[in-house]
């Protein structure tokens, strides 16, 4: 089976050094990352041993694009990259297209929560028809609950408001672009019904199925098996694109997030096909080489 990862992070330097830097790394005790070529590199060693072909690499932070882009280059044949975008500032349009035409990047990552903006914004408008005007770029939007483990453990603030976290809010845009695809990650992070909504009304929009998904304690009674079935039967098999949400060393590739996912569909005795499509062939043909 096919083996591809729609959601890894590319912790550079630059976004340790944002973070605080040696400091940080030896308060979380992680490895330092190094060159972008080298932990480009040490990802490609991590994908080979845990037998995955592809991976998206999310540079994790604005204006860190360039780091991706160096993975990218070094690694073309096996690496996605997804990078982050403030729709907020206002080089923010010049940047995103900097980013796809110099770097190769494919896939523009919207946080509203993190960076306190609508999706109604027309600022945000202006950064989706960056990806419009560039066929076979996606735009990947976190809804729902946002935290970020690193800062929760270096005691860094998380200014992050909600209010902007709901997938419902995706129809309008998704529906005005219907030829770029949409990607929301953790299934609508605990806002699932809204995402289910919005993705069946829009063809365009996609779920990657990464993280522990811990959200489900929001919903009782819910599983992870639930949550594939319901998935399923509402948008079909085609828009689901299997992801870790794996990040940094030396843990490395997270297969427990695998192997959960691998359960969940063999409880609801997912097809042969289904599965393929699920953990790599949906992410195959979304990012042609």
């Amino acid at each position: 089976m096919l083996l591809n990862d729609a959601h890894c992070h590319f912790f550079s330097s630059p976004f340790f050094a944002a973070l605080g830097g040696d400091a940080a790394l030896a308060t979380l005790g992680w490895d330092a990352p190094g060159t972008d070529e080298a932990l480009a590199d040490r990802w490609i060693a991590e994908l080979d041993r845990a037998g995955v072909s592809r991976a998206s690499l999310i540079a994790s932070m604005p204006g860190d694009a360039s780091s991706v882009g160096a993975a990218v280059r070094r690694h073309r044949d096996r690496f996605v990259g997804f990078f982050m975008v403030d729709p907020t500032q206002p080089t923010a349009p010049v940047s995103t297209a900097y980013a796809i035409d110099r770097d190769g990047l494919r896939a523009i990552c919207l946080y509203p929560a993190m960076h306190r903006y609508s999706l109604h914004d027309p600022r945000v408008r202006r950064v989706i028809e960056v990806a419009a005007a560039r066929p076979g770029t996606a735009v990947f939007v976190h809804c729902g609950v946002l935290s970020v483990g690193v800062r929760k453990q270096l005691g860094l603030p998380s200014p992050f408001d909600m209010r902007f976290s709901n997938p419902l809010d995706l129809h309008g845009i998704a529906l005005a672009y219907p030829r770029v695809p949409f990607i929301v990650p953790h299934f609508g992070a605990g806002l699932f019904r809204e995402a289910l909504m919005a993705a069946d009304l829009c063809a365009n929009v996609l779920f990657d199925t990464s993280s522990s998904n811990a959200w489900i304690k929001y919903h009782p009674g819910l599983t992870l098996s639930d949550v594939f079935r319901q998935a399923l039967a509402v948008i079909g098999p085609d828009r689901l694109l299997f992801g870790t949400d794996s990040s940094f060393f030396p843990r490395g590739w997270v297969k427990d997030v695998y192997e959960q996912q691998t359960r969940a569909l063999e409880e609801i005795g997912a097809t042969a096909e289904v599965r393929d499509k699920v953990f790599g062939g949906n992410f195959q043909r979304l990012f042609l080489d």
